[in-house]
């Protein structure tokens, strides 16, 4: 009697244990999952989509420009005047630190707004999109050659993303076209103790002030948002949901439940011999 109590007693620890496992699972999936209010299935809802407004062109930032004409020795020399110009940016882990150097090859915007191209002379761009520059200095481009082909792209368009991600540091974009999503992606996606209910973006306006946002990655609204899509030196803080410690305190639980488990199914295998 005594032993048949004994298996009762440890088979109700073992399923308990394990009940509280399920449980902190599912309760951790619910934290880190995106976009809670879209349904699993069913008949979903389009989503309004985000306004993106074309970056405008500033002092200090950098341009690629390209002009190409049937003979590429032609323009040779402003294609070659893309001067590689090194930034530094930080890309921190869990355990490391280092520092990367990232190239951006183009021409400096100077304190004028303009940029100096070989042959074509001082043409001022600030204030424009790379679309309008590219007019303008397709303008210039035609006294010079015949039938020319001008590429203005930025080459310094860059994010910095920190705190509970992966991999924080300063990111230079491939296009301008670039979302919150985006950013988040390339910096490894949140940690688990990331706040993803309260993601703050730091955006800099025209007159050097700064203009916070709070994101809720948990709601799918974040897609039609004014900040969905990113400026250039947006600047992305994730928030640690609770201290290291307590995160620590929180494994140290886990692995005190997973012993307990694993000690009553010993306990239930001994008493039945």
């Amino acid at each position: 009697m005594r032993k048949k109590c004994l298996l009762n007693s440890s088979l109700f620890l073992f399923i308990l244990s394990i009940s509280l496992n399920i449980f902190s699972c599912s309760s951790s999936k619910l934290k880190v999952q995106y976009f809670q209010d879209i349904p699993d299935s069913g008949q979903l809802k389009q989503i309004a989509r985000a306004e993106y407004t074309p970056p405008v062109i500033k002092v200090d930032d950098i341009l690629t420009v390209v002009v190409q004409t049937i003979d590429p020795q032609n323009t040779a020399v402003i294609n070659l005047g893309n001067v590689p110009v090194a930034s530094t940016g930080i890309s921190l882990s869990s355990t490391t630190a280092a520092a990367t150097t990232q190239q951006s090859s183009g021409y400096l915007v100077d304190k004028d707004g303009a940029i100096v191209l070989p042959i074509l002379g001082k043409i001022t761009v600030a204030g424009h999109t790379t679309s309008e520059a590219t007019a303008i200095i397709n303008e210039v481009a035609l006294k010079f050659y015949k039938n020319p082909t001008v590429i203005v792209r930025f080459a310094n368009f860059k994010v910095s993303v920190t705190g509970e991600v992966l991999k924080p540091g300063v990111y230079v974009m491939p296009n301008e076209r670039v979302s919150i999503l985006d950013a988040i992606a390339l910096a490894g996606d949140l940690t688990i103790f990331g706040k993803r209910e309260n993601v703050l973006l730091i955006r800099e306006n025209e007159d050097g002030t700064k203009t916070p946002y709070r994101v809720n990655l948990k709601k799918s609204n974040i897609m039609s948002a004014p900040y969905f899509y990113l400026r250039q030196n947006d600047v992305i803080y994730v928030e640690p949901r609770k201290a290291k410690s307590d995160a620590t305190d929180a494994s140290q639980a886990k692995y005190i439940t997973l012993a307990a488990s694993i000690l009553s199914v010993l306990i239930i295998l001994a008493t039945r011999k």
